[in-house]
């Protein structure tokens, strides 16, 4: 990152936690709220405005109005993930250009958005079968229904666009569409929604409970566009794979911070420095910048 100050994190640092071990409750309301980031680091924030600038180009609003409109809201409506810019903080680490990542990273927005829209959909706590309070009251649930589902394809036609023979790229961005497939369906984010849905209130209180919604969440949907943005940046194996690992923790330190688990954020930002260890002769400034608080 040119300017900047070279980030020499002390990998020997141990960050104090408080123990969990002989109690299974925080005190904590009932309902989980989650705390929106209003602060983000310069670096990362930059990364969005470069990603939803190359989405409002490649889908810009057009006729039938009825179907760009609101799909247009929606992505931009929803609470801004740090994943999609970690994507790029992983290729560029690697070697590679930022605008290798960029279809990826566009995508990983997009299908967060489509989930955020379905997820504000779901009935609160299990309980009775009323929508939540939706972030934004321009369309009504029925358009943001039908939208969450127009929202996802767009995502990975990004994709397969940016497959380019000619850069020898198909296998890679064909891997990288089957990362997202998982970390987005049934096997992460969606699993995570559900195991919210199903939940009384009471049980998401236990931390254990929390970090296992948050794993499959937050935790593996930054560990995917970690892992993504090292294989299109032509990472090595083992890169690809310590990236994926940090993502993970990046993942849950954003996770747990935004739902209030505030005790445990620390611990989950030391491993996540741990595994930055690998790549210790790099300059770690900006991909760093993920865990600052």
């Amino acid at each position: 990152m040119v300017g900047a100050v070279p980030f020499k994190p002390n990998f020997n640092l141990h960050f104090s936690c408080v123990s969990c071990q002989h109690r299974s409750h925080l005190p904590l309301k009932p309902k989980t709220k989650l705390v929106r980031i209003t602060n983000p680091h310069p670096y990362w924030a930059s990364l969005q405005a470069e990603i939803e600038a190359h989405i409002k180009q490649a889908i810009p609003i057009k006729e039938p109005l009825v179907v760009f409109e609101p799909m247009h809201h929606l992505v931009f409506a929803a609470p801004p993930t740090t994943a999609p810019a970690l994507c790029l903080a992983a290729c560029e680490l690697v070697g590679g250009q930022r605008h290798q990542a960029m279809a990826a990273a566009s995508a990983l927005l997009l299908l967060q958005a489509a989930t955020h829209t379905r997820e504000n959909l779901l009935p609160a706590d299990g309980s009775e079968p009323e929508p939540k309070p939706r972030v934004n009251g321009a369309y009504g649930p029925n358009i943001e229904l039908l939208t969450g589902d127009g929202i996802a394809p767009f995502g990975f036609e990004l994709l397969a666009r940016s497959d380019d023979p000619a850069q020898g790229n198909s296998e890679r961005v064909l891997r990288v569409m089957i990362e997202i497939s998982r970390a987005v369906g049934s096997e992460g984010v969606i699993n995570a929604q559900y195991m919210e849905a199903r939940s009384d209130g009471e049980e998401l209180r236990h931390v254990e409970s929390m970090k296992r919604v948050v794993e499959k969440n937050e935790g593996g949907l930054h560990a995917c566009a970690a892992a993504c943005g090292a294989v299109l940046g032509g990472g090595s194996e083992e890169e690809i794979d310590m990236l994926r690992k940090y993502g993970f923790h990046v993942g849950m330190f954003h996770g747990l911070r935004q739902r209030g688990f505030n005790e445990h954020v620390y611990e989950v930002r030391n491993q996540a420095l741990h595994q930055l260890q690998f790549f210790k002769d790099r300059d770690l400034y900006a991909i760093s910048s993920f865990i600052h608080f």
